[in-house]
């Protein structure tokens, strides 16, 4: 006990001391002289992490800028993060500086079991890795390769209406049930093989562990750690936060590497995503170590991102039912007629396209994405110094709902979609950036436009949804739940009633 209090006290003692001999430093903006942003007025040794408690922390930001500005300074422990929170601070950040801040801030829990070395997340943007890594997942999104395993995402899809349809007339967690099918659909689509059979209890318990895995790595990195806070105090891992994903990592990589031995075994060859990359460690342009890392970036931005996705876009439709019934006309209209929809007929129905965007734009599922670092001088926004070393958090849920922006922004509007010249998903309108702008935008934007309308548009051309008996329209809870994805903090419970069979 004595121990533990002695290196808690030593701990505080040499993190203060650290935090007095920069506090000069921090406060003058390197001896630059140029002006920094305003922000609320830090703490000693603390910052302004005070300042950010009691809600989600894209609402807190939010709230804070809306005292402080689009452009605001906070200090987090020592360091400095510079919050972005409006179209027009954005598009000047990634139009003029893009290249400045395309680096990233490795929190200490992804150093773990090397996963920052292994992501493509956390590797910094002027890395040959990187931009080996990006070139491999941008060129299996290209528009030519996805066409070529639609007929895969296709069955997948009607597979998990065939599930969904065996629940007919119960009460169905919607978000559960749509993450079962879009793993499968992800690890179908890109390795040839299922994550979760039909009836296989093995594969379907795998399958919810790695889910779970994930999920809790994922939150992981959002919460306080005293080694992000004070990066000097790293290799005592005073919280034991590295130690407990070491252990996490090895459990996700030895799923991961359980699709690969299935995907091994079996005599495929068809020139699939895993095909692709077992070519590239033949010439020598990634290692057998890479391809872990790139399973768990395309399944933890692939399935549970979409699922997350169309869960929002179904509450929104639940909770809006004068939308939900515009919406299923459209479908009844347009596909009605036919007994098996394809991915192409989402892209005849405008106003479920709009619903997509417009439940983006409400319920971004990375509504901070990832935070950039600042690796150059020179940078400038609004009119102020961002110095070197500064964190840049852009707050896409704030901007999203600029008032300057969109007329009624906190409101479910599909409509606004409607009209000519609205924006699409490629983050060059800086009032909708649900995936991200510049170089470290997301690279499965054409994946996301195939897949969340089409899924949407199969689950409301084959059922009617009603929500449970006692919850009415007005009452539904939509609020949110954010750890570094920002995802329902009730989770969506609805019935479908089947139209066709």
């Amino acid at each position: 006990m004595e121990g533990g209090l002695w290196l808690l006290w030593a701990t505080l003692a040499v993190s203060l001391l650290y935090y007095l001999t920069n506090l000069r430093r921090r406060c003058s903006g390197g001896g630059t002289g140029q002006k920094l942003p305003p922000g609320p007025k830090p703490l000693p040794l603390l910052g302004n992490l005070l300042d950010l408690r009691g809600d989600d922390l894209h609402h807190a930001l939010a709230r804070l800028a809306r005292a402080h500005g689009p452009v605001m300074r906070l200090h987090l422990g020592p360091t400095t993060a510079v919050v972005i929170s409006t179209p027009d601070a954005a598009m000047e950040a990634f139009t003029k500086h893009d290249r400045r801040f395309a680096a990233r801030s490795v929190p200490d829990i992804a150093r773990a079991f090397r996963f920052a070395e292994r992501s493509m997340i956390w590797l910094p943007s002027s890395s040959s890795r990187w931009t080996t890594l990006r070139g491999i997942l941008a060129t299996h999104f290209s528009p030519r390769s996805l066409a070529a395993v639609r007929a895969v995402r296709e069955r997948k899809v009607r597979e998990l209406v065939g599930r969904i349809r065996e629940r007919a007339g119960q009460e169905v967690d919607v978000g559960l049930a749509l993450y079962g099918g879009l793993i499968n659909l992800v690890s179908s689509a890109f390795f040839s093989v299922d994550m979760v059979d039909a009836g296989g209890t093995t594969t379907t318990e795998s399958a919810e562990e790695l889910r779970q895995l994930m999920k809790e790595v994922v939150a992981s990195l959002a919460k306080p750690n005293v080694s992000d806070l004070f990066p000097f105090l790293g290799a005592l891992d005073v919280q034991g936060w590295r130690r407990w994903a070491t252990g996490k990592f090895e459990k996700i990589f030895g799923l991961l590497g359980a699709i690969i031995d299935r995907r091994l075994a079996t005599s495929h060859g068809g020139g699939d995503f895993f095909d692709v990359l077992l070519e590239l460690m033949s010439t020598g342009k990634i290692s057998c170590d890479d391809v872990p890392g790139i399973l768990f970036d395309v399944f933890a931005g692939g399935s549970d991102t979409i699922s997350i996705t169309v869960a929002w876009a179904m509450a929104e439709l639940l909770r809006n039912p004068s939308v939900l019934a515009k919406v299923s006309a459209e479908v009844r209209d347009v596909l009605g007629g036919k007994q098996v929809i394809e991915e192409p007929d989402a892209e005849r129905l405008p106003y479920l396209q709009a619903v997509v965007k417009e439940a983006m734009r409400l319920h971004p599922v990375a509504p901070l994405m990832v935070p950039h670092q600042v690796v150059e001088d020179g940078v400038e926004i609004g009119g102020y110094a961002v110095p070197k070393g500064c964190l840049i958090i852009f707050n896409s849920w704030q901007i999203m709902r600029d008032p300057a922006a969109w007329e009624r922004p906190s409101e479910f509007i599909p409509e606004r979609f409607m009209m000519d010249g609205m924006p699409d998903f490629w983050g060059k309108d800086f009032g909708f950036i649900p995936f991200g702008s510049g170089r470290r935008r997301c690279p499965g934007i054409p994946m996301v436009e195939c897949v969340v309308p089409f899924i949407l548009a199969s689950l409301l051309h084959a059922f009617e949804w009603k929500l449970p008996a006692g919850v009415s329209a007005d009452k539904l809870d939509i609020s949110e739940r954010f750890s570094t994805v920002n995802d329902l903090a009730v989770p969506l419970k609805a019935v479908p009633v089947v139209i066709i069979t």
